[in-house]
């Protein structure tokens, strides 16, 4: 079964140099990738979501105190 991306060909050649696999197995693998032209990763990360800060949660929640009195 060969590599399906670059970060996971850099994986493997990291269990090879602690001894986790053999050569034969790092060979077998990168050989069924070929000289194709592979994606970094194969499933790009997620963006992390942004966060509101205390300061402008405090302000949503003083604008709807207002809204509510004024009512």
């Amino acid at each position: 079964m060969p590599v399906k991306s670059k970060a996971q060909r850099r994986k493997f050649a990291e269990l090879l140099v602690k001894g986790k696999i053999s050569a034969e197995t790092f060979e077998e693998w990168n050989r069924g990738a070929g000289d194709a032209e592979l994606p970094e990763r194969l499933h790009p990360k997620a963006k992390a979501k942004s966060k509101r800060s205390a300061k402008s949660k405090r302000k949503v929640k003083s604008k709807r105190r207002a809204k509510s009195k004024g009512a």
